[in-house]
């Protein structure tokens, strides 16, 4: 397991932290990757704090527990970072990449010393102006994908079409603006 990337997601129950860790499951097995994609559970209702994992691979993957030294963390709500210690296990040579518009400063700050690289992006931005509503799932998996290298874009944004439209096989209007928001968060992604 070499080239095994653990990821591991801290958002709020509702802003979709774990659909969004499943979707980059489905999408990393679709390019011929091993993968894992889990939630964590314990007393979740709308709001609180809910952490998710991933484990991408191109070999098997034995291993079968949380993640304790994730190579990215994807924060989906900054309030979290506070509250929580989003980058405990975090290797150096990984990334953090959260959701936010509080400057480099307050950011370096709040991660307590972390010293790897920090990328944010404006989820809230990306998805008003794809979707005319807030989900920040959909530019926070667009994020990962761009940082960490896991597939192409080009393959990336292939297995996403089809995901959404069997996602979204009731809702088909929907399809074009997540498309769009996955887009724009490739994009608008940047390291600090």
């Amino acid at each position: 397991m070499g080239d095994l990337i653990e990821i591991r997601w801290h958002g709020r129950g509702g802003q979709g932290a774990k659909t969004a860790s499943l979707l980059l499951a489905d999408a990393a097995f679709n390019t011929g990757k091993y993968i894992q994609g889990f939630p964590e559970y314990g007393p979740e209702r709308m709001g609180a704090p809910i952490t998710a994992y991933n484990r991408i691979s191109s070999c098997p993957i034995t291993v079968h527990s949380n993640i304790y030294t994730p190579d990215y963390v994807v924060v989906v709500d900054d309030t979290l970072l506070e509250s929580v210690n989003v980058t405990a296990g975090l290797k150096k040579e990984g990334a953090i990449i959260i959701n936010t518009t509080k400057d480099s400063n307050y950011l370096k700050n709040v991660l307590r010393d972390y010293e790897g690289s920090i990328y944010t992006i404006d989820a809230r931005k990306v998805s008003m102006e794809a979707l005319g509503q807030y989900f920040p799932n959909t530019p926070m998996l667009a994020a990962v994908v761009k940082v960490s290298n896991i597939m192409s874009e080009e393959e990336f944004m292939q297995d996403m079409v089809g995901s959404f439209k069997h996602k979204f096989a009731k809702k088909p209007e929907v399809i074009a603006g997540n498309m769009k928001a996955l887009e724009l968060a490739m994009k608008e992604v940047k390291k600090i």
